[in-house]
């Protein structure tokens, strides 16, 4: 009985010692290892750097402040530090900002905007939209304008460019000073159709001093005296009274018209007193020569328009309407 007590007891002491000797090896860890989960931290990457020295983690209490901790102080400083720089920059960037107007200017003037930016020209006042005229027979019009412009380069052109090559300017000059003083019935009328009562009284004046001190028109001394020639013709008094142009045409060997001013040319017919000369080739004849005479003022500025153009049946007709439109306003 006392054998396995003795046996027992020493069974006891053997368990103690072996107990105590385990206690002290776990005691003996170190505490930087062993936070309070028992996890190990010694090889953890370092919080913070102060002038390139390396610190290392170091375990937190229970219940303490991350951002209380001192060995966390450096990474704290160094955040703190780099919050204050990030605010004074922001706060040099807001200084050095233009003002909102200048900046906006400034958008606009590099296309930077949302919307995009009005690069029209100031307009000081409005313009009248360019003048347009009804064509529905256009193609037929293309084709007397096809003939037209080979009789004008073929026969009409060549004979005023001799025509000028032959006559002086001072002769071509009398010769259309002549013509125009001989349709002074034309333009009298209509200035008294229109109500220009001065101006029928300028060309009446005209007419006497022309035909007289002029030698029979072949002068124009009234010019001296502002006595200015009035344009005006038949298809103008009918635009004067509201009549629009109509439809847009192109007369044989005439030219650009309209219907308005078509007829309008058959009043100036019965006004001209080269109408009522005998026979009538004397008459077509006395045609032709004011046709070429004043056809040997304006071959460079035809060949010009119609050289310059795209489309030479769209340039003459759109300069044929605007050149009348802008005499029915005057």
């Amino acid at each position: 009985m006392r054998s396995r007590n003795v046996r027992h007891l020493a069974v006891f002491l053997a368990s103690a010692v072996l107990l105590a000797a385990a206690a002290d090896g776990r005691g003996g860890e170190s505490p930087m290892e062993t936070d309070v989960s028992g996890a190990s931290h010694a090889s953890e990457p370092v919080v913070g750097q102060d002038n390139g020295t390396a610190i290392p983690a170091v375990p937190l209490r229970k219940g303490e402040d991350p951002s209380r901790s001192p060995d966390n102080a450096v990474g704290q400083d160094n955040i703190a530090a780099q919050e204050n720089a990030d605010a004074q920059d922001n706060t040099v960037a807001v200084s050095q900002a233009p003002p909102a107007g200048a900046a906006e200017g400034q958008a606009v003037a590099t296309g930077d905007v949302g919307e995009e930016p009005d690069l029209r020209e100031p307009s000081f006042g409005e313009e009248s939209p360019p003048v347009s005229v009804h064509d529905p027979i256009e193609p037929v019009n293309r084709g007397i304008f096809y003939v037209n412009d080979k009789l004008y380069r073929w026969v009409f052109r060549p004979i005023a460019k001799g025509y000028r090559y032959v006559v002086p300017e001072g002769a071509r000059l009398a010769v259309r000073n002549f013509f125009s003083n001989l349709g002074t019935p034309i333009r009298a009328a209509n200035t008294l159709l229109q109500g220009k009562f001065k101006a029928t009284g300028t060309e009446l004046a005209r007419f006497t001093i022309n035909s007289t001190i002029g030698i029979a028109g072949l002068f124009d001394p009234a010019k001296g005296w502002n006595l200015d020639r009035k344009e005006e013709d038949t298809g103008q008094t009918l635009g004067v009274y509201g009549l629009g142009h109509g439809m847009y045409v192109v007369l044989p060997i005439l030219g650009p018209s309209s219907a308005r001013d078509a007829v309008g040319f058959v009043g100036d017919t019965f006004l001209d007193p080269l109408t009522y000369i005998s026979p009538a080739e004397a008459a077509i004849g006395a045609n032709a020569v004011r046709s070429e005479t004043n056809l040997s003022f304006k071959i460079e500025e035809i060949d010009e328009l119609i050289g310059a153009a795209v489309d030479p049946y769209v340039a003459v007709r759109d300069a044929y309407i605007q050149s009348r439109e802008k005499r029915v306003k005057e």
